[in-house]
C-alpha cells in the first residue's frame, strides 16, 4: 500500500478550506430581508445563526492560542456578520499555518466548532430553500478544496445542479438531479 493511499487523517487545514467554500457558496447572493427570516416562532433567525458561526470560529481560535473563551456575537448585518465569520476562519487557518504551538488537540476543534458550523452553515442552506432563494446544489466532492483559502472568494463551483425541487413550486418529473445542461443522470 503506497503512501498516499493509506493516509486516512484529515487536517484541519483542509477542513477549514472545505466550511469556508461551503460556507461562501450559501451565504452568497442571500436575498433582501434574509437575515431577519426564520422558520417559526422560537426558532432562530438567519442572522442569528449566521452570527453564531462568527461565535464559534472567534471560540476556535481562541482554543488554538490556549486562551479560551466565548463571546455572544449581536446578529448585525449579512455582509458584517459573513466579513466577521470569513475574518475569524482565516485567522484560525493562519494560525495554523504558523509554528505556534496548538494548545488543544485538533481532534478537539473539529468536533466543536468546526463540525457545529458545517451544521449551521446547512442549516442557512435549508432557511434559504425555506425563503424560495435556494443556492443551486452540487457535487462538492469535485469542488477545488485548497489549504489556505478561507475567505469568501472561492474557485468557481465545478458541477452545480438543480434538482427542480423548488422551481415554481412543484417538483420536476424524476428523482435525479438535473444536472445544468444535461439531462438526467
Amino acid at each position: 500500500m503506497t503512501q498516499a493511499s493509506n493516509e486516512k487523517n484529515i487536517s484541519l487545514r483542509h477542513a477549514l478550506p472545505t466550511l469556508a467554500y461551503r460556507a461562501a457558496k450559501t451565504l452568497r447572493n442571500a436575498p433582501g430581508g434574509f437575515l431577519d427570516f426564520r422558520p417559526g416562532p422560537g426558532s432562530r433567525s438567519a442572522g442569528e445563526i449566521l452570527a453564531h458561526l462568527g461565535e464559534l470560529m472567534e471560540w476556535a481560535v481562541s482554543q488554538a492560542r490556549g486562551e479560551e473563551r466565548w463571546h455572544d456575537l449581536e446578529t448585525r448585518s449579512w455582509e458584517l456578520d459573513s466579513q466577521r465569520f470569513f475574518a475569524a476562519l482565516s485567522n484560525l487557518d493562519e494560525y495554523l499555518a504558523s509554528d505556534a504551538v496548538l494548545h488543544v488537540r485538533p481532534e478537539k476543534i473539529f468536533q466543536g466548532a468546526i463540525a457545529d458550523s458545517l451544521t449551521h452553515v446547512g442549516q442557512i442552506a435549508l432557511l434559504r430553500r425555506l425563503a424560495n432563494a435556494p443556492a443551486l446544489e452540487e457535487n462538492y466532492s469535485l469542488a477545488k478544496i485548497e489549504a489556505g483559502r478561507t475567505g469568501p472568494d472561492q474557485v468557481a463551483p465545478m458541477k452545480e445542479f438543480d434538482c427542480g425541487r423548488f422551481a415554481a413550486g412543484f417538483p420536476r418529473e424524476g428523482i435525479f438531479p438535473r444536472y445544468l445542461g444535461q439531462p438526467n443522470l
